[in-house]
């Protein structure tokens, strides 16, 4: 079985080089997890009659869930890394949106269910009228290569791990039950290490592939190397994350104005 996901992770990277191959291999991997906890129905297109509220900003809290109940998902980021990711989150939705994140709010006890009373209810204990629910989480694969030594053609063998991660997010009216606006944010890297010794001034090495193939970073430490490389693309699927998030707002408020001229 661990062949078998191995070889098709394999076709899956192979066929980012192409652009509609990045597309469709995105769409697969991690899979969306976003309606397994408000609901399928509630990201679907959201409905002409459910509008952004005219308030501006619009205060909400922030509720991050590391998720890692989907098949062959990797471990979610540590408790450290889970609230520092909240923290930059709080900062550029608030920068970057017509929004106020005034709080923070734990996670504790949120696991995938379509009943969005627990919200409605996190949203009457903070007094909140909204809450932007944002849902982190990752797949990854380990397969044998060859990795090269220094800069020339000499190369051992070693191991290669592809994370790919995945940030939804919905904004909730949790007086009415409604989502009023969602989107997500992919990102990737990939970790090189050799398995053989006296190698260690090269690797371990993490890649931004396949967009940034020059990019790269050294862990300091073969033990730390897949943490780093979760928080590394953790960060890339926040950055399309935000952007995607202000893309999503904007076209949902044209939608309303549109609707309201008729």
């Amino acid at each position: 079985m661990r062949n078998r996901r191995a070889r098709a992770w394999l076709l899956c990277v192979a066929s980012v080089l192409s652009l509609p191959g990045l597309s469709a291999c995105a769409t697969v991997v991690p899979p969306n997890r976003l309606a397994d906890y408000v609901g399928q129905q509630a990201v679907r297109e959201t409905p002409p009659d459910v509008t952004l509220p005219d308030r501006r900003p619009l205060k909400a809290g922030l509720l991050l869930v590391g998720d890692t109940t989907a098949p062959d998902a990797s471990p979610t980021l540590p408790d450290q890394a889970l609230i520092q990711m909240s923290e930059q989150l709080q900062q550029q939705f608030s920068q970057f949106l017509p929004l106020s994140i005034e709080k923070i709010i734990p996670a504790e006890g949120i696991r995938p269910g379509s009943d969005t009373a627990r919200f409605v209810e996190l949203g009457r204990k903070y007094g909140l009228d909204y809450l932007v629910l944002v849902i982190a989480s990752a797949t990854e694969v380990e397969y044998p290569i060859y990795v090269a030594v220094g800069g020339t053609t000499n190369v051992v063998p070693g191991l290669r791990r592809d994370n790919w991660s995945l940030v939804e997010v919905a904004l909730l009216d949790v007086r009415n039950r409604q989502v009023l606006v969602h989107a997500e944010g992919r990102g990737w890297a990939t970790l090189d290490r050799a398995t053989t010794p006296d190698v260690n001034q090269w690797y371990p090495v993490i890649w931004k592939r396949p967009l940034e193939p020059n990019w790269r970073w050294w862990p300091p430490t073969y033990e730390s190397a897949p943490h780093t490389l979760r928080v590394i693309a953790m960060h890339e699927a926040v950055k399309r994350l935000v952007i995607n998030f202000q893309d999503a707002w904007l076209r949902k408020r044209e939608a309303d104005f549109a609707a309201l001229r008729g």
